[in-house]
């Protein structure tokens, strides 16, 4: 059985009284937002299934709506929106290509 702490059962940040607090909440942050990462790449795979044709993979207008709202999610929580806006370039290029491969091994 693991150990290891959820997001609901660490110390809020403004209420942390030592680093295994912080470092309790770090690793517990990872944690779930790697398992977004995989729900997230679950609808890239369901993308591959569900379009047409291989051209309808990229679509610059979507990926500049997500980093735009990416944005101003960011902006209203105070997270520093050129990082947020820099890991999301990345997020979304990682997200086609791996919907390319995913495209191509489905229809062989």
């Amino acid at each position: 059985m693991s150990t290891a702490k959820s997001v609901e059962d660490t110390v809020d940040p403004a209420s942390c009284e030592s680093m295994t607090e912080v470092r309790e909440g770090v690793d517990a942050i990872d944690r779930a937002l790697v398992a977004l990462m995989a729900r997230r790449f679950g609808y890239m795979e369901a993308a591959a299934r569900i379009k047409p044709s291989r051209e309808t993979v990229r679509d610059e207008q979507r990926k500049a709506d997500v980093i735009a709202n990416v944005k101003a999610h960011a902006a209203e929580l105070g997270v520093p929106v050129p990082l947020a806006a820099a890991l999301w370039e990345m997020l979304v290029e990682s997200s086609i290509a791996y919907e390319f491969v995913r495209y191509d091994e489905m229809r062989g």
